[in-house]
């Protein structure tokens, strides 16, 4: 039988640990390495109504992006983390939490948002925003990505696409009357990915999270900016999880939480 630590092995194959940032917590965080899993359930978050479907599927096995905690002094059912782990623990489910390694893996949000957004496809992988951190291994780590639509189009009709693909309920942004052809993105809250767009020469930066200060400097350098919303920037990755389990273990079921949408409304 396939266990908790075989689907591990593999996502840190994919996204290896070192790529995470310095002060993110990754891996295998929650359960027993040695359980048997026949039911995974992937999502972005792992909250109470993202465990109760686990409970609710059979599911032995979350995979989320976001890390369940980031530092725990102790676990118990006084607070709202630790209420979650001790669900988990009673339920016999385990939890593997790729976060920022999987932002910046190829093959990971970034790309998937890369190809959200049309600047890349099953044909053609967008640039890497920035190459100057690398692993031993040579593999580049970067929390962004930057290339060319098909075809240039008004900021406003690009919009509209974009709302769509992104199946987000609203958009921040600022149209600084260029047209969108050259589109710099860092999924989640990339606002530290801002420096590097602006040296790529996007006409367009696309994240989410964007600070007042940086509304003002892309009015300042006529750049096109566009906060997509952290889910749905990071949502992305949901899909493209799924099918990558279940191709290299087909003997699970491999199943997209329902129980999670977008938090933020528009009024």
């Amino acid at each position: 039988m396939i266990k908790v630590n075989d689907v591990y092995e593999y996502l840190k194959s994919i996204a290896p640990l070192e790529m995470a940032t310095e002060n993110d917590n990754v891996g295998f965080l929650v359960g027993t390495g040695g359980t048997g899993v026949s039911k995974v359930l992937i999502c972005l978050d792992i909250t109470d109504a993202v465990i109760s479907e686990a409970l609710e599927v059979g599911a032995e096995l979350i995979v989320a992006h976001h890390p369940v905690f980031f530092s725990l002094k102790t676990v118990t059912d006084t607070d709202i983390t630790g209420k979650r782990i001790v669900r988990m623990l009673s339920g016999g489910i385990s939890a593997i939490c790729m976060h920022t390694n999987l932002d910046a893996a190829r093959g990971g949000v970034n790309d998937a948002l890369a190809i959200t957004v049309g600047i890349a496809d099953k044909n053609r992988e967008a640039e890497f925003l920035s190459d100057s951190e690398k692993l031993a291994s040579g593999e580049v780590v970067s929390l962004g990505r930057v290339g060319h639509l098909k075809k240039a189009c008004a900021m406003s009709d690009y919009l509209e696409t974009l709302k769509k693909a992104l199946n987000v309920n609203g958009i921040r942004y600022y149209d600084s009357g260029r047209s969108v052809h050259k589109v710099a993105i860092s999924s989640g809250a990339g606002g530290g990915e801002w420096d590097n767009a602006v040296k790529s020469g996007c006409d367009t930066f696309i994240t989410a999270d964007i600070k007042y200060h940086m509304f003002l400097e892309a009015k300042e350098l006529g750049i096109n900016i566009i906060d997509g919303g952290h889910f749905s920037t990071e949502n992305v990755i949901v899909d493209v999880l799924a099918e990558k389990i279940e191709k290299t273990f087909p003997a699970l079921k491999t199943i997209v939480s329902t129980a999670l949408d977008q938090t933020i409304d528009f009024y």
